[in-house]
């Protein structure tokens, strides 16, 4: 029997996670956990789960995706955080476009929830893929995919339950601010004064609060909107650091 679809799942140290993640992605014909430098069990948990387990190398997250890919044998590839999970519509109308041969790539729409509260704003991720369409990933961080073909839009969406706690929050921007100020630096951005730090900042706090409507979270949208400006602060604190090595 031919494998139809595979699911790929990008973690590390999602011990707490991964047996949901795994449990949601039971209709996959193939389910590959490429595991990102993890600590934790979050390898015995999904083997235990009869995933196929990967170990990246790689630093950029382009590399580990596509470490997934091409280690699937499906006609299909889904892509799948540890911290999302795919509920029983959507798991029905990904059966249900799989069958067909247009579009080659969609889009999937994600429900955030942010320390437990539902985000009042919906994003959407591409995520499934013919593969024989699918060419690569590009980018260190917040990757982008390079396929041929046609994009759709998936109804039902994913549930992303991101930033649990404030620790997890500090966690991931000590790592990530570094590769978003390395990525700045080697594109020589101006140099980092002052108000700069005004200016990403507000941005960061009104792209939160105003355009992603944070303000109908309540208090939940102040600390991740404020939060959001702090990260920019710290994205561009290293940055200014960096630069003033270079020197």
């Amino acid at each position: 029997m031919s494998t139809k679809l595979s699911a790929i799942i990008i973690a590390k140290n999602e011990e707490a996670r991964i047996a949901e993640c795994l449990k949601r992605l039971s209709f996959a014909d193939e389910i590959i956990v490429v595991d990102n430098g993890s600590t934790d069990k979050t390898m015995k948990l999904a083997q235990e789960q009869g995933a196929k387990m990967l170990e990246a190398q790689e630093k950029d997250f382009a590399s580990v995706r596509e470490l997934g890919l091409a280690h699937a044998a499906g006609k299909w590839v889904l892509y799948i955080d540890a911290d999302e999970e795919v509920g029983e519509k959507l798991r029905k109308e990904i059966r249900q476009v799989i069958r067909m041969s247009e579009p080659t790539a969609y889009f999937i729409r994600r429900d955030t929830y942010y320390l437990g509260y539902h985000w009042p704003y919906q994003d959407k991720v591409e995520r499934l893929f013919l593969k024989s369409a699918l060419k690569g990933w590009h980018g260190r961080l917040h990757e982008t995919p390079v396929f041929a073909g046609n994009t759709g839009t998936l109804t039902h969406p994913l549930i992303h339950r991101t930033h649990r706690t404030l620790e997890e929050m500090l966690d991931k921007t000590n790592d990530w601010s570094e590769i978003e100020a390395e990525l700045r630096l080697e594109t020589d951005h101006p140099p980092v004064v002052w108000w700069r730090f005004l200016r990403v900042m507000f941005s960061g706090f009104m792209r939160s609060f105003i355009d992603q409507r944070g303000w109908r979270a309540g208090t939940v949208g102040w600390i991740e909107s404020i939060y959001q400006a702090f990260s920019m602060f710290v994205t561009y604190a290293k940055l200014w650091e960096m630069q003033q090595t270079k020197k």
